[in-house]
């Protein structure tokens, strides 16, 4: 299939570009090429280039700026989504998106399913929340996919974050009392890879609403351990335990935000990697990606 990836130059676009082209012809646009807040630039794209697939990896991810940036941080993560579904529907192109846990409150205490009610507790994940909605009432074919604790050599995030304080400092505060799974990004382009393997009338039929998640869970605290650990840092960097409120943001973080992945796992035949794997797998494809 023609597969065109919105948001190119991000962690997980780069990911999926890198698994989807073993099978695929691969076009990643990055915002200046395809700026999904301009309704037009959607419909010119997509007419010019008449993909198959279409990938957002276009998202505001800045959670704690988007809390005096409402307006932009919506026009990303919600209009933006709601413009890209409303040309694949125009153009007959099937799209896949990406949501987040925070569209929970992180008060529970057992997996959340696609069928939880949403109550976000910070302006990204309302306007999250709001971009799958304008997904689904697009009339678009779509799959949104539901991830938390994203990660891998690209980009910037927690893992990278952890390896480089690891490299300045010999104690690291990190907060103790918020559970998820970490999610490689090789692991969850993989997932996509697998959903898009189904001929295209199965797929539509698929289409919908999924988390898509590795198995386990852990808190932040004891995955930098692991990431420490794992990079051969553990002798010489203590990670410190921290409470929420000890490290004040200006979003709320849930306390918990386990995804349970299994619907995606029956529907597509994905087999859920256990998180600890992926970090192995992330740790030893460093220097592939450098």
């Amino acid at each position: 299939m023609k597969i065109l990836i919105a948001g190119g130059g991000g962690q997980l676009a780069l990911a999926l570009a890198r698994r989807l082209r073993r099978e695929h012809e691969i076009i990643a646009l990055d915002r200046r090429a395809l700026d999904i807040v301009d309704p037009d630039a959607c419909q010119s794209v997509l007419g010019r280039v008449r993909p198959d697939v279409v990938v957002n990896g276009a998202a505001w991810t800045a959670v704690d700026r988007a809390e005096s940036e409402r307006t932009q941080a919506f026009a990303i993560n919600a209009e933006g989504a709601g413009h890209l579904a409303q040309a694949c529907r125009a153009h007959g192109a099937f799209l896949v998106h990406f949501s987040t846990d925070y569209v929970f409150d992180g008060d529970g205490h057992r997996p959340y399913v696609e069928d939880d009610p949403p109550a976000p507790q910070s302006v990204y994940g309302h306007s999250k929340l709001a971009g799958e909605r304008a997904v689904a009432d697009s009339g678009a074919a779509y799959l949104t996919l539901r991830l938390s604790w994203v990660y891998g050599n690209d980009g910037a995030n927690f893992y990278k974050t952890m390896l480089r304080l690891a490299a300045e400092r010999t104690e690291i505060g990190v907060v103790a009392d918020q559970t998820g799974v970490p999610n490689y990004t090789a692991d969850l382009a993989d997932a996509v890879g697998c959903a898009l393997s189904r001929p295209p009338a199965a797929l539509a039929e698929l289409g919908g609403l999924y988390h898509l998640s590795a198995s386990g869970a852990t808190t932040w605290h004891d995955f930098a351990r692991a990431i420490i650990a794992g990079a051969g840092f553990e002798s010489r960097v203590a990670i410190r335990p921290l409470l929420t409120s000890e490290y004040p943001t200006a979003a709320r973080r849930p306390a918990y935000s386990v995804l349970d992945g299994r619907r995606f796992c029956r529907a597509f035949g994905w087999a859920a990697p256990a998180w600890p794997s992926g970090l192995q797998r992330c740790l030893a494809a460093r220097d592939a990606v450098r």
